[in-house]
């Protein structure tokens, strides 16, 4: 685990689950795995990662309960703070994360967080910074193309994003994707 918790990878998609519903450690490492195979996770990782959102003020654990046989588990939810580092985190994540990266997929999971207009907005700025990048790509190289194919793959991977990117825009914009008509409500301390 980073020095820096919330420098962790799986915070994001951690809190995002949370803001779906709350959770206790093991459940969470469930939906983890199984809603992002390709993240390494585990359940001690997880639980401590959760004790670290905790300190932090972005999780508040609620009354530990047992079911069945089963140990009491404590069940956790997002706080206020929480939720605002969501929303600020996929966006920073959208704009900023590396081009067919894993902090752009897990950012995006969550843009439906952001209102309408900020999520094209974020994407916007995205396409801005992957256009020069392409551009960039494109000035050519002195050398034979054989010796450039990682070159010409990265080109093909930015065009690819760039145009998925100017469709999702789009279709924002023009209301053609459902989207919630506001952004969920802050939760509360």
């Amino acid at each position: 685990m980073p020095l820096d918790a919330l420098a962790n990878p799986l915070v994001l998609p951690l809190l995002g689950l949370l803001v779906e519903q709350p959770a206790h450690a093991y459940e969470l490492t469930q939906r983890l795995t199984e809603r992002y195979p390709s993240l390494q996770v585990r359940r001690s990782s997880v639980t401590t990662l959760v004790g670290s959102l905790a300190a932090a003020g972005l999780v508040k654990p609620q009354r530990r309960r047992r079911v069945a046989r089963r140990p009491a588990r404590t069940t956790y939810e997002l706080t206020g703070p929480g939720y605002d580092h969501v929303r600020a985190r996929v966006t920073a994540d959208i704009v900023s994360a590396g081009a067919r990266s894993t902090r752009f997929m897990l950012a995006i999971a969550y843009v439906g967080l952001l209102p309408r207009a900020a999520a094209a907005d974020v994407l916007r700025q995205r396409l801005v910074a992957r256009r020069a990048e392409a551009q960039a790509l494109a000035a050519g190289h002195a050398l034979p193309e054989y010796q450039m194919l990682e070159v010409d793959y990265w080109h093909a991977l930015l065009r690819t994003e760039i145009a998925w990117i100017e469709t999702l825009v789009q279709r924002l914009e023009t209301g053609a994707i459902e989207w919630p008509r506001h952004a969920p409500a802050r939760k509360e301390n």
